[in-house]
């Protein structure tokens, strides 16, 4: 939620639809199911005003409330939202034929993400049928400080503007292996622009390896990222460094292409 004196100073602002989406955020793997009084701990704000989100919600039919435990828990019309964007979103529709040859190329489950404030979140998805140690659905997000995708949107953004997004990322030791310090992860990043593209392993997710390259938009603005997933049960960081590499580029560089010649 915004601070409140910077909602009341701007008269177009509606606090009622802010609300209104906090309460929908608010339902997540940890809360899959709430009370009211849940809801109003949830998005801080007062057990009256959370009554009356969630009543709208209801009749609108984005939660529902389950008639034995009484709890409200989303409805699959929540999805709507999120169709909306892919199906409006043109660099998704560009991707997918490069996205699913890379795939092919690779053997291995192949992402693409768009930046959203501190992270990056998946919009394309061509899984493999090996074995991969996580599993992230479209609409999963990621850090862009410790992940192979937000390096290699950061290293393409002009230096301050990185710097700022890292200064504000929590940094939190997220596996052994998890760089946190920014002059670490500057000198990641320096590394992924001369190279093109950018490797993480394990500072995520023990066991997950990636391998990411920027995407760009006609003003050479980065816009997203694809990576292709190389699971350390398979892959070394050399090997997928010297194989992989190589066709996420190339994958990176076509989708680029196709979305300048869009405009």
């Amino acid at each position: 939620m915004r601070d409140t004196d910077d909602n009341t100073a701007d008269p177009l602002f509606n606090q009622s639809l802010e609300k209104g989406l906090a309460v929908l955020c608010a339902f997540n793997a940890q809360r899959r199911t709430m009370t009211l009084g849940d809801v109003a701990e949830a998005t801080a704000i007062t057990k009256s005003s959370a009554q009356r989100m969630v009543y709208t919600l209801e009749a609108l039919g984005y939660i529902c409330k389950h008639p034995k435990t009484r709890r409200y828990q989303l409805t699959p019309k929540v999805m709507e939202v999120g169709y909306n964007y892919l199906a409006a979103d043109i660099l998704v529709d560009v991707a997918n034929p490069f996205l699913s040859e890379l795939a092919n190329a690779t053997g291995e489950t192949v992402n693409l993400t768009e930046p959203n404030e501190l992270d990056m979140v998946y919009v394309g998805r061509f899984v493999s049928s090996k074995f991969i140690p996580i599993h992230m659905p479209i609409g999963s997000r990621i850090p862009m400080y410790c992940t192979a995708s937000g390096r290699a949107y950061l290293s393409a953004l002009e230096r301050g503007e990185a710097l700022a997004i890292l200064e504000a990322s929590d940094r939190s030791v997220r596996t052994p292996h998890t760089r946190t310090e920014v002059k670490d992860i500057v000198q990641v990043l320096d590394q992924t622009r001369e190279r093109g593209f950018s490797c993480n392993k394990e500072e995520l997710f023990l066991g997950d390896m990636t391998l990411a390259a920027p995407i760009f938009n006609s003003e050479r603005r980065p816009v997203a990222s694809v990576h292709v997933v190389a699971p350390t049960s398979r892959w070394t960081q050399e090997e997928a460094e010297k194989k992989l590499a190589p066709l996420v580029l190339e994958c990176a560089r076509a989708i680029s292409n196709s979305v300048r010649a869009l405009v």
